[in-house]
């Protein structure tokens, strides 16, 4: 006992004087209150922390991390949810799990703004095989967004031209400080050159200022938009999505460089100026290179009436305007109708994108309504001119791509499935009718063989019981079984994403928006006024499919380095081509003599060319993918 206790007393001399106070004082019980206290300083910490990690985060990195932070964490729940409720057992309640997916995203996109507005744009371009509540959803992301401020702009010029946007020493003798157009990555002012020697008119001109924060964000959003899809296609939906990642994220990059956006603009109007059928039609402003840089753009300010202000271009082409919406021109505009009405706009219009496709294989991706003007041709003042502005985003293709279009546009429109399935395996796709369907966004069905290579006539015929019996079986499916019955064939659908042209996705999303300019519940009202598509919403009067096809078709007749042998029988092959158009004339015009008849019968004029077709797609979408396509899909 005592050897203990002499043992234990010689412990504590070898402690410190602190060490030994601590042992020998007896415990200090932890009362509620202190524990409290700990909990409160400790919470006060995080959040202090955590505050101070966002206000540098948004001072220095433009809310970049917090904005990534919000992307994996929305992501991350439509992931974990498609994980619990995408069941057998919750097949009645696929469509709500569909719908909380459509509002978590949208609610992302326009939350973080930017380039997450573009992203989902380009998801949003092909949503007619997304589920219902995400077509509707992605209809209504537009790329509108509030102003920065003038002293922002300032030091944007400041930074990029070394002086002021205007005053004493200004780059411009006017700079109008309210934008005229504030979108997601950049706005836009009126502005006014400074007066030069020999100059008989004042100039006035756009200025296109992108926004500070944009350029710091842009690799973080692209980083994130790359995680996501990695997730969506490895750990949520195993579908083939991530093969575009790198093809996007490098035309988003093109688009916040000014100076490439220039050279878009220089390049599209040699090409303009260098076709006849063209040259007088359309115009593309004029680029002061002077005054532009990689975050400032000057370009020649136009005055005229954008495509998206229908009322406008009613009282503009002197077309009656069957909502009696109120219409503004502008002063400059003439009181005098324009020569030729809305279907001299939206033929122009389809040529100038056919154009680009079939003979220049350089594509604008970006032609929605406010970037079209419509302006008094300046020495033809009764007619129209079309105005192509915001050349940021283009695509160029090559050459054996061009020509693998075109063959493709040939096959579909004569519905030869050999043809088409031709270039669609050398794509890497499969399903050719419904690649013909979501190219020419008509429903298209393909003049096949009765029976296939190495088929016996009896094995056709089982084939075909089969095909039958199986449509017929999908009415009976649950939801469930409608939604992995789609990944399967969108898996058939892209069966080598490696081979697929990446050119296609902006390629289908320009096709889109010309197709649909104009909301297409003005498509009855409208019926007698526009053109399909643009035309769809404006009643078909001129037919955009078979525009499209003959520029297609004669633009292999136009191939450089041809010998007169081929030069012939691609000449052959055009001939027989416009006889095989022939009777989607008919079609066309059945429906106008329609639709004519049953308005002054004083019936509704029911469906449009379009509409028709598209309410076609709609079923052949159900009946080969089991996508339930809206009609708001189909908007532009």
């Amino acid at each position: 006992m005592f050897a203990l206790q002499r043992s234990t007393l010689h412990g504590l001399h070898r402690l410190g004087p602190l060490q030994q106070r601590t042992l020998l004082s007896p415990a200090v019980k932890k009362t509620p209150s202190t524990r409290l206290r700990r909990y409160i300083k400790r919470t006060a910490y995080t959040v202090a922390c955590f505050g101070a990690l966002w206000a540098v985060d948004k001072t220095y990195n433009a809310s970049a991390g917090f904005r990534n932070i919000r992307t994996l964490w929305t992501c991350a729940a439509i992931t974990l949810d498609y994980k619990l409720n995408f069941t057998p057992e919750k097949s009645d309640l696929i469509p709500e799990l569909h719908e909380r997916v459509a509002n978590r995203m949208y609610n992302l996109f326009t939350s973080n703004g930017g380039l997450y507005i573009k992203i989902g744009q380009a998801i949003g371009a092909n949503a007619a095989f997304l589920p219902k509540p995400m077509q509707v959803k992605f209809a209504r992301l537009f790329d509108d967004a509030p102003q920065i401020p003038f002293s922002t702009v300032d030091q944007v010029f400041r930074s990029e031209l070394g002086r002021p946007p205007c005053g004493p020493g200004g780059v411009f003798e006017i700079f109008e400080e309210q934008a005229v157009a504030s979108a997601s990555i950049a706005q836009v002012h009126r502005a006014k050159l400074w007066p030069q020697p020999g100059d008989t008119e004042e100039k006035w001109v756009a200025v296109k200022v992108q926004k500070p924060d944009v350029a710091k964000q842009m690799e973080w959003d692209l980083g994130a938009y790359r995680a996501v899809m990695w997730m969506f296609e490895n750990w949520a939906f195993d579908l083939p999505v991530y093969f575009i990642v790198d093809f996007i994220s490098d035309h988003l990059r093109q688009e916040l460089d000014f100076v490439n956006e220039a050279n878009n603009a220089r390049k599209t109007a040699e090409f303009v100026a260098n076709e006849p059928r063209l040259a007088d039609s359309v115009y593309i402003p004029t680029v002061y290179p002077e005054y532009s840089t990689k975050k400032v753009m000057t370009a020649e300010w136009i005055e005229g009436v954008r495509l998206s202000d229908r009322p406008a271009i009613c009282a503009l082409m002197g077309e009656s305007n069957p909502l009696d919406s109120p219409s503004s021109l502008p002063a400059s505009m003439p009181t005098k109708p324009l020569r030729g009405g809305v279907k001299a706009i939206m033929q122009v219009m389809v040529e100038l994108f056919s154009a680009q496709m079939f003979n220049w294989g350089w594509v604008h991706c970006d032609p929605h309504p406010g970037n079209v003007i419509i302006r008094p041709h300046p020495s033809k003042p009764t007619r129209p001119q079309l105005v192509l502005i915001d050349h940021g985003l283009y695509v160029s293709v090559e050459e054996n791509f061009k020509r693998q279009w075109v063959e493709l546009w040939k096959g579909m429109l004569a519905g030869d499935f050999d043809s088409v399935e031709h270039v669609t395996k050398q794509w890497g796709m499969g399903l050719p009718d419904l690649v013909a369907s979501a190219t020419l966004m008509k429903p298209t069905r393909l003049r096949r063989p009765e029976m296939r290579k190495g088929e016996t006539k009896e094995a056709s015929i089982k084939r075909r019981e089969r095909e039958a019996a199986f449509q017929e079986k999908m009415k009976n499916m649950s939801q469930y079984e409608l939604s992995v019955l789609m990944k399967k064939r969108l898996k058939e659908f892209l069966t080598d994403t490696d081979r697929m042209p990446k050119a296609l996705i902006f390629l289908s999303r320009n096709m889109r928006m010309v197709q649909g300019l104009f909301p297409k519940r003005l498509n009855i009202e409208l019926a007698n006024i526009f053109y399909t598509g643009n035309n769809q919403s404006l009643g078909s009067p001129v037919n955009r499919i078979k525009i499209t096809g003959f520029w297609a078709s004669r633009s292999l007749t136009q191939a450089p380095h041809l010998s007169f042998t081929q030069r012939l029988r691609e000449w052959w092959h055009y001939l027989v081509f416009r006889s095989v158009m022939f009777s989607l004339d008919l079609a066309f015009w059945k429906n106008k003599i329609s639709i004519w008849i049953r308005r002054h019968l004083g019936l509704r004029p029911g469906e449009g060319f379009e509409d028709e077709m598209e309410r076609t797609m709609r079923g052949l979408a159900k009946s080969n993918l089991g996508v339930d396509v809206s009609p708001s899909a189909f908007e532009g």
